[in-house]
């Protein structure tokens, strides 16, 4: 199963440049077949331009997690620290095998039934 993410401009460089082999996330998906990860950057670029296996999912406090991944967080600790602040429980998603795309994709064009881009994630059908 294939998720699409909303990924900031920054962060979706550094995955793809192999810099940050960590994606954090407050909240995870019920389903536990998620297996890919679909990357929609956000705005000023507005496009889905890759994807990426998850090799695992780290969940644990946010202090713990930061120190089992900081090497390879592609994320200054101040702002990983206001990320989670007020959270107890933070999630990790290991990055394997990252996929640039050719072509950036429109999210119509990931599936014609997305109209806006997802505040956290969403589940998509099919190849993309």
């Amino acid at each position: 199963m294939k998720v699409l993410l909303s990924i900031k401009p920054e962060y979706a460089q550094k995955i793809f440049a192999g810099e940050k082999k960590y994606e954090y996330r407050k909240r995870i998906f019920k389903r536990n077949d998620v297996d890919m990860i679909v990357v929609y950057v956000t705005k000023p670029v507005g496009k889905v331009v890759g994807e990426f296996e998850i090799a695992e999912i780290l969940e644990d406090d946010p202090i713990t997690i930061w120190e089992n991944t900081k090497e390879y967080s592609g994320i200054a600790k101040d702002d990983y620290i206001e990320y989670f602040r007020d959270n107890d429980r933070g999630f990790a998603l290991s990055i394997k095998n990252t996929i640039t795309y050719q072509k950036s994709l429109e999210l119509n064009e990931v599936d014609s039934n997305i109209k806006c881009a997802p505040q956290s994630f969403m589940y998509i059908k099919g190849e993309v």
